[in-house]
Order: C-alpha cells, then structure tokens, then sequence
C-alpha cells in the first residue's frame, strides 16, 4: 500500500483532534452563563496577509486578505472562526486590466453598514504600480460571495499622495474613516467623519506619525488601523516598519469621550504590543484586524511569517508571499487595556487557568517556579498549551507558550514549568489526569499520574502537589479553563 505523506495541515487536524477531546473533557459541561472556552490551531490560512474578519448577525464569519498575486479580492465565510481554514474561497473582484486598480491590490477589508456590504482595498494603477489609492467596493447580496459587486472607486475626497489600509469604525453614532497616507518619507494614520461608506467630510486628521526606533526599521511606517472599544476607551492598533520580521503592532489610546478628531486625544505606547518572538517561531506580525469568538471573547487577528528575514541583500519581503493568517484570544489588564501577549506557537492556542476560590488569580510561572498572581502582564506567563500527555496520550501535559519544550511538571512535591529532559521520570512528573473541577464541576482539576489521589493546588501563593482533604483543599485545587 503506498505511503501518504502527512503535511503540516493534516498533522495539525489530528493533533487538535486529539487535544480537543482532552479540553473538553477538562472543560466539562459548559456552565449556564457562560460557553466553553473557543481554542484555534494556528495558521489559519496560508498565504494570507492583510487579514480582515468580520462577524455578522447572520452567523457567519466573512474573511477575507491580500493574496501573494496582489491581483484579486477572495472571500471565505464559515459559522466558526476556525471553520475559516477550510471553508470554500471565492473570488469576488479582480484586477483591471489597464489603469486604476490594475495592480497591486493590498489589504481588503470586508464591513456591513446600513445594509450593505462595503469592502475597501489598496490598488495602483497599471501604468503606474506605485499610485497607491484606497478604493471601496459595495454589495446589496444577502451573501457577499455572490455578489454582484459595484465599483464607487476612490475614497473621496480623492486622495492625492500614497494611501492605503482603509478601515471604519462607528463610535457614539458617527462613523470613521481611518487609513494611512505618506507624507514625506512618513507614512501616517489619519483620520475624518464618514458621510457614506465612501466619503469622508472636513480635512482628516493626523493622529500618529512614526516616532519610535521599532517604528522606523526599514521604513517609517504606520499603516493598518484596526480599531477595538472597550472599557471607556477607543483602542486602535497599527503595524510599523518595514513589512519583514521588523513588523510590529503598536497602540494609540484615547478616551471614549474625547474628540477622536482632535490629535491631542490620542497617546501612543511607546513599545509595541506584538512583536516578532524567537521563542514562539513567529516573526513580523502585524496588519491585524479584530473580530469576536464564539465565546464571546476579543480576538486578534493578524499575520506573521514562521521565519527570520529581513530587507535587504536581495530580500524583498513584499515578494515574500509566506505571510500567514492567525488568530488569538485578547486579554484585559486591570486597568482596562488589552493585552496581546506575544504571537503564539503554531498548532492549537494556548489557556489560562485562573482560580476558583480567587478568581483575579492566574496561574504563571516565575523563574520557572509556578504560582498564583492577579493581573499577569507579562501574559505568556500565564498561557500554556494543553498536548496529550507525555507519558499517557488518554492524559494531558501543559506546555508554556512563551518557553515551547518546557512544560508543568511536579518535582518534591512542588509545580515547575521545566524543559522536558526526556526522561520517563520527567513525563510522568509532567502527565496530568483530567478531572472535573473537584469544588466546581464545570471547571478543572489536574490529578497526577504517578501520585494518584493528589492534585496540583495552590497554597500561600504558589503551586503543590498536594492530596485534598476537605473543602477548602478542594476549592485550591480547582480552576477555570480561560
């Protein structure tokens, strides 16, 4: 019988597959308030740049990104996110064949607004490969993969220099147009009021030009907006630097009852939020959009290469086309603002384990030793991935995200996050027995394989492999699977 080969692709499918039946055993009966923690497998798509998802109220995710050709417009929709990486592509609009939007056709973004369907992309001209403009599209279909699609070309005012990355958002009422523009040997993000979907009033306004060192790699970039509200607060994100493993996501804040038109509202971080991550295999990511889970939670969405290179000595990365899609949950700080951690591994995204009887409480690692902290800021922390377990594959082992080859494990009847020696001692020390939550059944407890009857527990602070005798043993050793 002839041998098939097992692609990275089908890899992935069996081993979340198999990791999947372990979280939803931990998991349990979802509890009546609240669904199931949503996990993803990374990528999402291969080449795929740009990414841009939107949910619908018709149950539907609609993605849609740049492709390596830079000559069409594709359109996918599934009813999960993860359903996106398999779900049928449809082209919806190509290139013209002479004049605008005849070449490169960059950054698609897919939005409903009063009814119809809008998207909006970059395009050049034939003649001229490098007159970058925003354009819109719009549809009146019920489903934007059928189509027909109407041109209303350029966003108008017309724009007069190098503009790309049009997006829009909609805040106390009035809605926004957003996109980024050279000025210079700048390329900045600004900002005006929508008349329509197409047209912006007024003079837009110059809310983030490029400042910072990690800003100015390769090119002084800002591009990308992607816009998040919450928590009284207008949250937009860009990419900076040249568009190889440089790339980075940056944030601008303002408050929700500033005037966003008025740049004083607006402050920059000055260290990016999603940076390039040798640990995790992942480099450049940026250009993101945001979208919500199934669940409910905040999602990025963005891409990034699995592979260092930057510009120059023959490298061009706009001819690079492994740029891949991902998706990962967004947490919240205590105060407010949103954490993207660092670009996780590839395969299934990773958990947090926060703790039943002091749920502000997560479970991290602190030079390895693991213990119980509220507002974990360096999130990775706090993130493990759940693989089937090293020593039993009916069991589960964690494995630190921002550390990949280290895992929990007990030693001394303490919990460590250890890099797996490869020793029989180590993955059993390593493999967990999945229980529901001992003081909740809707949570988790984690019961050792190799010391049957303790579990791992907190006390004072930090992490045990402890039996629990009564109650309060018991709330100690039951979790919440984030």
């Amino acid at each position: 019988m002839a041998r098939r080969k097992l692609t990275y692709r089908s890899w992935a499918a069996v081993t979340a597959a198999l990791v999947m039946g372990a979280i939803s055993s931990l998991v349990g009966p979802a509890a009546p308030a609240r669904a199931a923690a949503v996990t993803f497998t990374n990528p999402l798509a291969e080449q795929r740049a740009d990414p841009h998802i939107y949910r619908h109220t018709d149950g539907y995710y609609y993605f849609t990104a740049t492709v390596p050709e830079y000559d069409r417009i594709v359109l996918r929709r599934a009813t999960t996110l993860q359903g996106l990486a398999t779900a049928a592509e449809r082209v919806i609009w190509r290139r013209h064949g002479s004049g605008e939007m005849g070449a490169h056709i960059w950054a698609p973004e897919i939005h409903f607004i009063d009814g119809r369907w809008y998207v909006y992309f970059a395009a050049g001209r034939t003649d001229d490969i490098w007159a970058i403009r925003p354009y819109v599209l719009e549809s009146g279909a019920a489903n934007p993969l059928d189509g027909p699609w109407l041109e209303r070309g350029q966003l108008q005012p017309a724009r007069g220099s190098f503009s790309l990355d049009a997006t829009t958002f909609v805040h106390h009422g009035q809605r926004y147009l957003a996109w980024a523009e050279y000025a210079g040997n700048n390329s900045n993000i600004y900002l005006a009021r929508a008349v329509n979907p197409w047209t912006y009033a007024g003079t837009p306004t110059l809310i983030a030009t490029p400042t910072y060192a990690w800003e100015t790699r390769g090119y002084r970039v800002n591009e990308g907006p992607a816009v998040l509200i919450r928590n009284g607060r207008v949250f937009m994100t860009y990419s900076a630097s040249a568009t190889d493993a440089s790339y980075a996501v940056g944030l601008l804040t303002a408050s929700a009852n500033s005037d966003l038109l008025n740049p004083a509202s607006w402050s920059k971080r000055s260290t990016p939020v999603l940076a390039s991550d040798s640990r995790t295999g992942q480099y450049g990511p940026g250009h993101n959009s945001f979208t919500v889970a199934e669940d409910g939670s905040d999602v990025i969405v963005y891409h990034s290469r699995n592979y260092e290179r930057y510009l120059g000595n023959g490298y061009d990365p706009l001819n690079d086309p492994n740029r891949r899609t991902r998706i990962q949950r967004v947490y919240w700080n205590a105060d407010g603002t949103p954490n993207f951690g660092v670009p996780v591994p590839d395969g299934l995204t990773p958990v947090r384990l926060r703790a039943h009887d002091l749920p502000d409480r997560y479970l991290r690692h602190w030079e390895f030793r693991v213990r119980l902290e509220p507002n974990v800021t360096n999130l990775a922390d706090s993130q493990f991935r759940i693989v089937a377990g090293l020593s039993n594959s009916a069991a589960i082992s964690l494995e630190s995200t921002n550390y990949p080859g280290y895992f929990l494990r007990h030693r001394n009847h303490q919990i460590w996050v250890e890099r797996n020696d490869g020793s029989n001692l180590f993955r059993q020390d390593a493999t967990f027995t999945r229980r529901s939550g001992l003081a909740d059944p809707t949570k988790v407890s984690l019961e050792s394989v190799n010391f049957p009857g303790q579990y791992v527990r907190h006390r004072d602070g930090l992490l045990y492999l402890e039996p629990v005798p009564d109650a309060a043993a018991r709330a100690s050793a039951t979790f919440a699977l984030e």
